[in-house]
């Protein structure tokens, strides 16, 4: 890990050190029966253990804390904190010091230096100290280059470097799903699975919308008033285990009334999650830009606005349809027909003229209808016809109502 340049006799010295917080030191106790040949023996030992918590010895956690014993692993979205320490070993008087820290990633430098002033002299066995802090924004590969330069009392100008590698890995898999609902709403799954080796605490998942969507997360139970997480009290995640998060999108109301909005592709916002680890180290990530494909709704699109969930046999009951002229530039002559089905009756006249309808426009349209068969019924059989273009668009399986016998619904 630490590549360093051929020796050459300096007068500095340069240490660099990963600062992390500590862990908790563990024991493996070791116990028997009273009766087995060591009788008491361990059990006095563990007792006598410093590292032990006293009244609970068998415990494996201790009270004591365990400083790094190496590198240890840098995770995507964490900071990476390090000390600098250029020491005078000599004794001779340096001057003109300047120490420099960069970065270097698989596709860029940083500069990771607090100050690149020169410091203007040294004296033996004093020290120039640094702590630098960095958010990790990407996987793979990273070298931190420390560079000391300065000027020994005879005026020579030296300098070296020193190369430390190490590799940042990613700490959680996001996986997305779409779900398109009958009305422009568009749910969000999003699966997180821990894929570290320790458990996390989700202190926060949250879904930034776009600016033509309102957001509402469906991760919370009210009951009495009062919202409780799904995920219960403990909102810590396993190593492996992974965990669904749902949220809801509903255009805004400016955005909804023009068709183009849910055409093509929709940037639907970004994932913000916030996680601690260990002894509450901190991290962080966002996903890019989320993106869905709308649904394809042609030149009309006919939508279902109120329904009843459940309606009485053979008694008629009153739908509320959104008719929209999906087309930026073509206005429409509309004619409404209404075709019966097996189970599905219309009430009224078909052949109905809606009249013309303007680009990215659309109307409300009540409708009556009545069911002669029992059970769970499609809403099927609305034809509308475009008179200029002598074009007609079928409308089946647009809604699902409920039919139950009179009597039940006069029982309930």
């Amino acid at each position: 890990m630490d590549v360093n340049q051929p020796k050459q006799e300096h007068l500095l010295a340069l240490k660099v050190m990963r600062l992390t917080k500590p862990t908790l030191f563990t024991n493996i106790p070791v116990t028997c029966e009273e009766r087995d040949l060591p009788g008491d023996l361990f059990s006095i030992l563990m007792k006598d253990d410093p590292s032990t918590v006293k009244g609970a010895e068998t415990l494996m956690l201790g009270e004591m804390l365990t400083l790094p014993q190496n590198f240890g692993n840098i995770f995507l979205g964490e900071t990476f904190s390090s000390y600098i320490s250029v020491h005078n070993d000599s004794n001779q008087v340096v001057k003109d010091i300047q120490v420099k820290a960069d970065l270097q990633t698989s596709s860029q430098r940083l500069n990771l230096s607090a100050s690149s002033a020169v410091v203007a002299e040294l004296k033996p066995d004093t020290c120039i100290d640094d702590v630098i802090h960095h958010e990790v924004k990407e996987i793979g590969t990273h070298i931190l280059v420390c560079a000391v330069s300065y000027t020994t009392q005879t005026g020579e100008k030296m300098y070296f470097r020193k190369f430390f590698k190490f590799q940042v890995l990613k700490p959680l898999d996001v996986k997305t799903k779409f779900y398109n609902a009958e009305t422009d709403e568009v749910f969000l799954e999003a699966q997180i699975q821990n894929i570290t080796t320790s458990p996390m605490f989700m202190e926060k998942v949250s879904l930034e919308p776009s600016i033509m969507y309102n957001v509402s997360e469906l991760n919370t139970v009210i009951t009495n008033g009062d919202g409780s997480s799904t995920f219960g009290t403990k909102t810590y995640l396993q190593p492996l285990d992974t965990r669904q998060y749902l949220y809801c999108l509903k255009p805004k109301p400016e955005f909804a009334e023009k068709a183009g909005v849910i055409k093509g592709v929709t940037v639907i916002g970004k994932l913000d999650i916030v996680w601690k680890t260990n002894l509450g180290e901190r991290g962080r990530l966002q996903t890019s830009q989320l993106q869905r494909m709308a649904p394809g709704y042609g030149d009309v699109r006919l939508s279902i606005e109120t329904i009843p969930d459940t309606v009485r046999l053979e008694e008629p009951f009153d739908i509320t349809c959104k008719i929209t002229n999906c087309s930026s530039e073509r206005t429409m002559d509309l004619v409404l027909e209404m075709c019966n089905t097996n189970a599905i009756h219309w009430c009224g006249v078909s052949g109905r003229q809606l009249g013309k309808l303007h680009p990215s426009s659309s109307l409300h349209l009540t409708l009556t209808l009545l069911s002669s068969v029992q059970g769970l019924q499609s809403v099927s059989g609305l034809r509308l016809t475009d008179t200029f273009l002598k074009r007609t668009y079928e409308y089946d399986d647009i809604a699902q109502v409920c039919v139950v016998s009179s009597k039940l619904k006069a029982e309930s």
